[in-house]
C-alpha cells in the first residue's frame, strides 16, 4: 500500500502557523515512506472562500518548499460527484430527507437543554413516511448508526472510543443542493485513496461521523492522526490576539523558509535532544509516534534563535540572494561597493533575520546621513577631531586596502596618540556607520571603498570641530 497524505485547507483566510505545521507533517510522513502528498482546497464554503486566500495558501506552500505530488484539487469542481454519492447513500437507506424547519430545530435543541441533554437533532424525519410539507426544501441527513461504538486507533492520541448514541444524524446536503464538509471530506479521501489523515485535533469530533459515512459507502478507513493545537504563551489556542499571522508575514519579517520549517517541526515533535535539522534529516527522522499528545507553546524568542542559527550557517552567496528583496525595499543599491556575499558573510553571525541583516548592510553602501544622538554627544567632542584626523591620515596612506593593513594603521594611530584603542575605535565606528554596533572595525572598513571611508571621516571631523570644548 502506497502512503498517500493530504493537506486540505479551507481558503477562508491566510495560511497560518498551525496549517503550515499540519502541511509539513503530512509532507514529511509521505516523503519518509516514499509516498505521495496531495493538496486539496476545501472551498465549499463559498460565502467565505476567496481567491486571495487560495493564492495565499499556494504562495505559502511554495515559499516553504512543501512540494505536492497532486493538486491543487478544488471541492467546488466536484459537486456532481458529491451529489452522486448522496444519491447512493439515499438508495441504500443510509440517508434520508429531513423537512424540519429552522424553528423546529431550535425547539428540539431547547427541549434537549431543558432535559439537561446535549442539544441536537432528534431524528424526527429519520423513519417517517408522512407526506412532506409543502414549500419546505429538505436537507439530506446521514442515518447514523443508533447503537455500537466507533473506535479510532489514533496514531498520535491513541485509542479513542465514541458511542454512536452520542452522534446525531448530520446534514450531508443542504437544502440548496450544496454538500457539507463531513460528506465532501469523506468522498475526497475515498476517491483520492488517502491512507493517512493527519490534521489538527479540533477535527476529532468529526472523525467518528466521517468513519460511519465511509463504512456506509464500503470504503477503507484511513489511519487518523490528530495533532495537538499550537498554543499562545497563555496556554490557550493560538489566535490573532497572540500574534498569529500569515506564513507569508514571516517571509516579510526576514525568516528563511528552512528556519521556519525547522521551528515548526519542533512544535510538537522531537528526536532525542536535537534542535536543528536539515531538510533531509526531517524527512528521514519524522514519525507520528514521536508527536506529542499535548499542545506546544509558540515561542517567538525560540524562533529567532533558530533563525539566527540558520543565518550563521548559511552559505554567503545564498544569503546574498535572499537579501535582495529586503535591500530593495530599504532602497539600498549594492551594485556599487563590496560584493554583497562578502558583506553577508561578515554580518551573518550578528543578525536574527534577513531584515536585521539588510538594515545593517546600509552603511556598507551608504554614508551615514545622521549619527546616533546619544553616541554623538558622548563621542564627538572637540578633542576627538585630532583623533579621527590622525586615523584618517594613516588610512589615507595605505596602498593596500585590506583588513590587516587597516588594523596596522589603526594600531599605529593609537600608539602615536598615546591612547587606548577604545578612544579611537568608538568615534571611528560612529563616523563610519552612524551607530555603535558593527563587526570588527578593520573587517568593516575593508569592505568600504577607501575614498568613501576618508570622506566619512572628514564629515565626522567637521562635526567634532563644531562641538563645545
Amino acid at each position: 500500500m502506497k502512503v498517500r497524505t493530504r493537506f486540505a485547507p479551507s481558503p477562508t483566510g491566510y495560511l497560518h502557523i498551525g496549517g503550515a505545521r499540519t502541511a509539513l507533517f503530512c509532507y514529511l510522513f509521505a516523503r519518509k515512506h516514499g509516498g505521495e502528498f496531495i493538496l486539496r482546497i476545501e472551498d465549499t464554503d463559498q460565502a467565505r472562500s476567496t481567491e486571495a486566500s487560495v493564492q495565499a495558501i499556494l504562495d505559502g506552500m511554495q515559499w516553504l518548499g512543501l512540494d505536492y505530488d497532486e493538486g491543487p484539487f478544488y471541492q467546488t469542481q466536484r459537486f456532481d460527484r458529491y451529489r452522486e454519492v448522496v444519491e447512493q447513500l439515499m438508495a441504500a437507506g443510509h440517508a434520508y430527507y429531513c423537512y424540519s424547519t429552522p424553528e423546529e430545530l431550535d425547539a428540539m435543541r431547547e427541549e434537549a437543554i431543558a432535559r439537561k441533554e446535549k442539544p441536537r437533532y432528534n431524528g424526527f424525519w429519520r423513519d417517517r413516511q408522512d407526506t412532506p410539507p409543502e414549500g419546505v426544501k429538505p436537507v439530506v441527513r446521514f442515518r447514523n448508526p443508533a447503537s455500537g461504538k466507533v473506535t479510532i486507533d489514533d496514531a498520535v492520541k491513541g485509542p479513542i472510543i465514541i458511542d454512536n448514541a452520542e452522534l446525531d444524524d448530520l446534514v450531508i446536503m443542504r437544502s440548496d443542493g450544496t454538500p457539507t464538509y463531513n460528506l465532501t471530506v469523506v468522498v475526497d479521501d475515498m476517491d483520492m485513496q488517502i491512507t493517512h489523515v493527519i490534521r489538527g485535533d479540533d477535527h476529532i469530533n468529526n472523525t467518528p461521523r466521517q468513519i460511519n459515512i465511509l463504512e456506509a459507502l464500503g470504503a477503507a478507513r484511513p489511519v487518523y492522526a490528530h495533532l495537538p493545537m499550537i498554543l499562545g504563551e497563555d496556554g490557550k489556542r493560538m489566535s490573532k490576539r497572540h500574534g498569529a499571522v500569515s506564513v507569508m508575514q514571516y517571509q516579510a519579517d526576514g525568516y528563511l523558509p528552512e528556519a521556519l520549517l525547522n521551528y515548526l517541526v519542533r512544535l510538537g515533535w522531537s528526536h532525542q535532544d536535537q534542535e536543528l535539522f536539515t531538510a533531509d534529516e526531517m524527512r528521514e527522522l519524522f514519525t507520528l509516534e514521536a508527536v506529542n499528545r499535548s499542545g506546544s507553546v509558540f515561542d517567538e524568542k525560540k524562533l529567532e534563535w533558530v533563525s539566527q542559527q540558520y543565518l550563521q550557517h548559511s552559505d554567503a552567496v545564498r544569503l546574498s540572494e535572499a537579501l535582495e528583496p529586503y535591500l530593495q525595499k530599504l532602497g539600498i543599491d549594492t551594485q556599487q561597493g563590496a560584493p554583497r556575499a562578502d558583506v553577508a558573510h561578515l554580518l551573518r553571525d550578528r543578525a536574527k533575520t534577513l531584515v536585521d541583516m539588510a538594515d545593517a548592510m546600509r552603511y556598507f553602501y551608504q554614508a551615514p546621513t545622521a549619527y546616533d544622538e546619544k553616541a554623538k554627544t558622548k563621542q564627538f567632542k572637540l578633542a576627538t577631531a585630532d583623533v579621527l584626523l590622525t586615523a584618517k591620515q594613516a588610512l589615507g596612506e595605505l596602498d593596500n586596502w585590506s583588513a590587516d593593513t587597516i588594523q596596522s594603521a589603526l594600531d599605529a594611530s593609537v600608539e602615536r596618540l598615546g591612547i587606548g584603542f577604545g578612544k579611537l575605535g568608538q568615534p571611528l565606528r560612529l563616523a563610519i556607520t552612524g551607530g555603535t554596533q558593527s563587526p570588527s572595525l578593520a573587517d568593516t572598513l575593508a569592505l568600504i571603498d577607501q575614498l568613501d571611508v576618508l570622506k566619512r571621516l572628514d564629515a565626522a571631523i567637521l562635526v567634532c570641530q563644531a562641538a563645545p570644548a
